[in-house]
């Protein structure tokens, strides 16, 4: 088929098919369209799609391919975008982490994926450091400063392109490492089948030519790539933002046109706190969306009555499984709920015994689709735990989460199994918290609860107990785990207390801790 769009409007139709493949016939039928703005950079798709060609080429050549693994730690840039596309192209797993994990847990992510390359920059460097001499996967180095072989000096020579390979369905497309209930890094394993519906989003997203989609969240977050997938599949332009800030956000909206934005709430509530919000030009918006963590009804509100377009809400996990959907423009009367099961979603709600629960009980969520994780990269316990069977034998991933769904089909979340703490659309653990603390000489037990945060949605607060006879005060202790813990794990504060409370059978109550900070209508930023 000659004509490039018709090629295009045929390979979405495939019951199959591959981002890098659909993202090479766009840069055909569109070469010169912007692909990537980044700060003071602009990248066409034919200059993509050559920059991608050299990097993947170079990574063939290092013996790169099917069954492989390629890590890139770093902050989002355009060559973050060409390595992530590159590494599709020789069929093997991408494997973004976050630089703001712990340098001993990049390392084990590193080892447990078995990276063959590290790409990463001069922050994650300087990070690295303690460690770097652990780490086996060849350096390449994004900027100057960064460790290992310049990607310039490593990549083959202009014009190179990579050698053709087939992929099958089930290979991992790529490995997203999110903390554990024990806070040891797992990473999900999802698969070239389970990207591929996320390639031809349109409908009501809307992704295509025509947008302009801003990407202000890490590269590393499944959050992201709903968004930067589609954008590139469906041929638009992609506004990278490095890092996160509201003036910027609006700023940069107003000045491309922005057409598309996916943001975890936190970020809707810091860019309608800007002051002077009302008076950027939003005009263009088309859609936005949110995910990540809980939207308080009154904050959509609030994003409807301001902000042009439409706004869609997601819930569902990384590991895939079940998503809903609430089209928060056409369902006002339903913002207090996360919508309804998206089109091929099978969500139940079941009882602790795994019984599926009629509307207006409170249960578990688990979901069926075609977007499901493989499993947990070498833990096969803990993908089994993850996992419920209906009574038809049928495969359901756990979520972990309570809800309620109600006549219309529309589920409201109530709270969570495990402790879980969603600051700023980040998962925290408390367990990886209370451990820092009770690393403290002075520090007898410790407990870590989620404390409603206007800056973050939530934010993680400590109750510690002393040993008999130790003295320390609460801003001690903060600063102490603070300094053992990963950058979006710090705790917002530290209470010296004499006892913590608990069961009869001596659990400590964390939710009447919880309430403790209710009462004292606590909030940290």
């Amino acid at each position: 088929m000659s004509d490039p769009l018709s090629a295009i409007a045929a390979y979405v139709e495939r019951p199959f098919g591959t981002f890098a493949a659909l993202f090479a016939l766009q840069a055909q039928a569109r070469p010169d369209h912007p692909a990537i703005i980044c700060g003071d950079r602009t990248i066409t798709y034919r200059e993509l799609d050559a920059l991608a060609d050299r990097i993947a080429a170079s990574l063939q050549r290092d013996g790169v391919g099917p069954g492989g693994a390629v890590a890139i730690c770093a902050t989002a840039s355009i060559d973050y975008a060409a390595v992530f596309i590159a590494t599709l192209r020789t069929g093997a797993a991408i494997a973004p982490l976050a630089p703001s994990a712990t340098a001993e847990q990049l390392r084990a992510m590193l080892s447990d994926c078995d990276a063959s390359h590290l790409f990463s920059d001069a922050v994650v460097t300087e990070h690295l450091a303690p460690v770097a001499g652990e780490i086996a996967a060849q350096r390449i180095a994004l900027d100057d400063d960064a460790a290992g072989t310049p990607l310039a000096d490593w990549m083959a020579a202009e014009g190179a392109k990579p050698v053709a390979v087939e992929v099958e369905p089930d290979q991992p497309f790529n490995i997203i490492y999110s903390s554990g209930t024990t806070g040891t890094p797992k990473g999900i394993v999802q698969s070239y089948r389970m990207r591929w519906p996320h390639n031809h989003l349109v409908n009501p997203p809307g992704y295509g030519p025509a947008a302009v989609a801003m990407i202000s969240t890490p590269l590393y977050s499944n959050t992201t790539l709903v968004s930067f997938i589609p954008a590139l599949a469906g041929g638009g332009t992609v506004v990278l933002m490095p890092k996160f800030d509201a003036r910027t956000f609006l700023e940069l909206s107003q000045r491309h046109g922005a057409t598309h934005a996916m943001l975890v709430p936190v970020q809707y509530r810091r860019i309608l706190d800007v002051p002077d919000f009302d008076r950027f030009d939003l005009s263009t918006y088309v859609m936005k969306f949110a995910t990540s963590a809980p939207f308080p009804a009154e904050l959509k509100t609030d994003v409807l009555a301001r902000w042009p377009g439409g706004l869609i809400e997601y819930y569902g996990m990384t590991e895939g499984g079940g998503s809903c959907m609430l089209i928060a423009h056409e369902h006002p009367d339903k913002l207090a709920t996360v919508g309804q099961p998206m089109p091929g979603h099978d969500i139940r709600v079941i009882d602790a015994d795994g019984r599926v629960l009629p509307a207006g009980e409170v249960g578990e969520v688990v979901g069926r689709s075609a977007v499901m994780m493989n499993g947990y990269h070498n833990r096969p316990e803990q993908t089994a735990e993850a996992e419920w069977r209906s009574p038809e034998g049928d495969r359901f991933i756990r979520t972990g989460d309570l809800a309620v769904v109600d006549e219309d089909g529309f589920f409201t979340l109530i709270g969570r199994k495990k402790d879980l703490i969603i600051s700023g659309g980040i998962n925290i653990y408390p367990v990886d918290l209370e451990e820092a603390l009770l690393e403290h000489p002075a520090v007898r037990e410790a407990a870590v609860v989620g404390a409603r945060s206007r800056e973050w949605g939530e934010t993680p607060v400590g109750f510690v107990t002393l040993l008999p006879g130790e003295d320390a005060d609460g801003d001690t202790l903060k600063a102490f785990a603070n300094s053992r813990l990963g950058k979006m794990q710090r705790l917002a504060d530290v209470r010296v207390v004499d006892e913590l409370p608990r069961s009869a059978i001596g659990k400590i109550l964390k939710r009447e801790l919880q309430d403790r900070l209710s009462v004292e209508t606590a909030q940290f930023s």
